[in-house]
């Protein structure tokens, strides 16, 4: 006989729920999906903000410790939670006029698609071009001094020994003789006689020093290129003798 089986009517009821299900998942792996990318780019906003942010280095004035174009992460909590220390790197704002005397470097079209792609989740800040790298060589009330190329960087009357100065460089190619305002820091590249740095801009306001608020944070890391990746450590040794200001 022509009657029809029960699985006849089963099968359409079989087919929709397959379909819902599979839509259903669909749906749940788009928004789990999106759940995952919003917290990271969060996180990452967050880790911007307050912790850790990439920098990258824009000219010669800190070779051999770092060379164009290398990458940093600068850990944002110093000056704050954590002190800043003499020998520190450290990335802070143009005080002012600096970055016309530095020698900067041209970008290629692959670096500025990079820092573009970096800025957008908040790891590469879009204002990078408006800071700079150097060493801190003297805190508030430091009396720094030097005589000349031939003569040592001194720090409340201790010379410096100082083995992050890039090959053949000198302590300083422009004699200074400065006390470090309050709130204020005395910086120096490493490269020094291509480093516009403190010790060339003693004739600007707070004489070559920088205001502590224009800091950024403390370089703790190179990141890039990954053949050169390492610990920045703080030469500790060098500043160990340095007494107090008086």
């Amino acid at each position: 006989m022509g009657g029809v089986s029960a699985d006849a009517g089963v099968q359409p009821e079989q087919e929709r729920a397959g379909r819902q299900a599979k839509h259903s998942g669909w749906r749940g792996f788009v928004r789990e999906t999106a759940i995952v990318v919003v917290c990271a780019l969060v996180l990452s906003v967050v880790v911007k903000t307050f912790l850790v942010q990439a920098f990258f280095i824009p000219s010669e004035s800190m070779e051999d410790t770092l060379v164009y174009q290398d990458r940093i992460l600068v850990n944002k909590l110093a000056p704050g939670p954590f002190d800043l220390h003499r020998g520190d790197i450290v990335v802070f704002k143009d005080p002012g006029g600096w970055l016309l005397s530095e020698q900067e470097q041209p970008q290629t079209r692959t670096t500025r698609a990079l820092h573009k792609a970096l800025a957008a989740v908040g790891l590469y800040p879009k204002d990078a071009g408006e800071h700079l790298v150097k060493r801190i060589i003297g805190l508030p009330g430091d009396h720094v001094v030097c005589g000349g190329a031939d003569s040592s960087v001194t720090v409340n009357g201790t010379a410096l020994d100082e083995p992050y100065l890039a090959h053949d460089a000198v302590p300083c190619d422009e004699p200074f003789d400065t006390v470090v305002p309050a709130d204020r820091l005395w910086v120096m590249g490493d490269n020094r006689e291509h480093s516009a740095d403190s010790h060339v801009h003693t004739t600007d306001p707070g004489g070559g020093s920088i205001p502590m608020g224009d800091v950024v944070g403390v370089a703790f890391v190179l990141v890039w290129p990954l053949s050169n990746a390492t610990v920045l450590h703080n030469p500790a040794a060098t500043f160990a003798d340095v007494p107090d200001p008086s």
